[in-house]
């Protein structure tokens, strides 16, 4: 059960990727108009051809040959990181210091009915729980283990080292961008033109973004292709299809081997992925079902579980009582986290 959440918690996050990179796409367009015509022009772009340009450039990248090497993707995915992370915290701070006070109010965005106001919270905790996406930090870390020192020690320390830069991040431009905004803080600061100068800033952010975005979905890709091809060869091992490499020369490239399974499976993910999210381009909604769906079995149930095995934990001792409570709460977070999410990305939809 694990492994299918996994699975589907990394193919999720690849569509969550196609909408953001469009969206990102899309807002250096609408930054450089707004630049030539004024904040008040109607600057509309779609993202459709965007998600298309970007799953076309992802069927390529899938098919390079040894790309599941991603300590050098890790590195360039973690300098864009730090770069558009510390962009949006920067032009949130001096927002709060142009405007003189801090903005929005401690009740939040307002709702029409007691009824919304629970839907939008209930989202929001969806969008947190996105936010911290363990079991996917920790393919990136165990990825670029090394031995000495002994990996259980580095493993704790990264990990340690990864929540706490997240956390701080997370909170300077949730907090930075809220009180630059208040309510009309949109839910991405760097797309949703809360800012509109300096416009080459905005653009150079959002194309660390893209950048990030593009080496990201293979890094999350690539274990689900590795997952389902190993479950192919073991499943048919007399099959041609699935275990025949062909050599392939192109003009000024270097040749190399070419599996039948590999280019219509991993076509086929892509493809998918990108007529998902054209279809439901929302990116807080999207982003709440995916981090709901996940973050209790995988991020809490599954190590707590491991925990009291490991160290032999009785029950109904007090620290099988608190870790069971804490559990309990997740999993209600979960819930609403879930329920909330699924309503924003009906109502976007049909709404």
């Amino acid at each position: 059960m694990c492994a299918l959440l996994q699975n589907l918690s990394l193919y999720g996050t690849d569509i969550a990727y196609v909408i953001t990179t469009s969206t990102s796409m899309r807002a250096i367009q609408k930054s450089n108009c707004y630049h030539r015509e004024g904040h008040k022009a109607a600057c509309s772009y779609g993202d459709t051809s965007y998600m298309l340009l970007f799953g076309g450039v992802q069927v390529v990248m899938s098919q390079i040959p040894d790309f599941h090497n991603m300590e050098w993707l890790s590195v360039v995915a973690a300098i864009m990181s730090f770069t558009y992370s510390f962009i949006g915290f920067g032009l949130g701070f001096a927002q709060v210091i142009e405007n003189g006070r801090i903005q929005g109010s401690i009740t939040g965005v307002p709702a029409d009915s007691v009824a919304d106001k629970l839907w939008l919270a209930f989202q929001a905790l969806g969008d947190i729980a996105f936010a911290y996406p363990y079991s996917i930090i920790l393919l990136e870390i165990q990825d670029t283990l090394k031995s000495p020192p002994p990996e259980n020690k580095t493993m704790k320390t990264a990990s340690m080292i990864a929540i706490f830069v997240t956390t701080f991040f997370y909170l300077c431009c949730g907090c930075f961008g809220y009180a630059a905004f208040g309510n009309n803080t949109p839910g991405n600061l760097l797309t949703g033109f809360g800012f509109y100068e300096p416009y080459w800033l905005i653009d150079f952010a959002n194309a660390c973004i893209v950048l990030h975005l593009v080496g990201g979905y293979q890094i999350f890709s690539q274990p689900v292709f590795a997952f389902v091809e190993r479950w192919f060869t073991n499943k048919f091992p007399g099959s041609g299809f699935v275990n025949n490499f062909y050599t392939i020369k192109l003009p000024l490239l270097p040749s190399f081997q070419m599996n039948p399974l590999k280019i219509c499976f991993r076509t086929a993910y892509v493809a998918s992925t990108t007529v998902i999210a054209m279809i439901f381009p929302y990116f807080n909604q999207v982003l709440g079902v995916l981090g709901a769906l996940n973050f209790w079995p995988l991020a809490i149930y599954f190590p707590v579980e491991m925990y009291f095995v490991q160290k032999k934990i009785q029950p109904w001792t007090r620290k099988w009582v608190v870790l069971r409570t804490f559990s309990f709460f997740c999993l209600l977070v979960t819930i609403v986290g879930l329920i909330g999410s699924i309503q924003g990305l009906i109502s976007a939809k049909f709404g």
